[in-house]
């Protein structure tokens, strides 16, 4: 999270809007943007687990989902999927949300 803080002026152009969404609750996610991230980048909560169950990262057995990334084109599709560890690195997402859109 702290590297698309860092990083949320390479999107600026792309047209990519960024936005979290944990399986935390709002106070908690609140708290941890203000508090101890210090970002402005929107935080959504999936408390529930229905985002995370219906993109397919959600570890059910722990309560929580796997760390993912996704890009989603202005259709509405999924362009680019990240998952694990190496989703908190942003240049994946930023390369997806640079790319030309493909004729179809």
């Amino acid at each position: 999270m702290q590297a698309y803080r860092d990083g949320i002026a390479k999107f600026e152009g792309t047209g990519a809007k960024v936005f979290t969404i944990s399986t935390d609750n709002s106070p908690s996610q609140k708290y941890w943007a203000t508090e101890v991230l210090k970002t402005s980048v929107p935080m959504l909560s999936d408390f529930m687990r229905e985002v995370s169950a219906k993109y397919g990262v959600l570890m059910k057995e722990r309560g929580f989902a796997n760390r993912a990334t996704f890009v989603v084109d202005m259709d509405g599709k999924i362009s680019y999927i990240e998952q694990g560890n190496t989703a908190i690195d942003i240049e994946g997402a930023v390369q997806a949300c640079a790319r030309p859109k493909l004729n179809r």
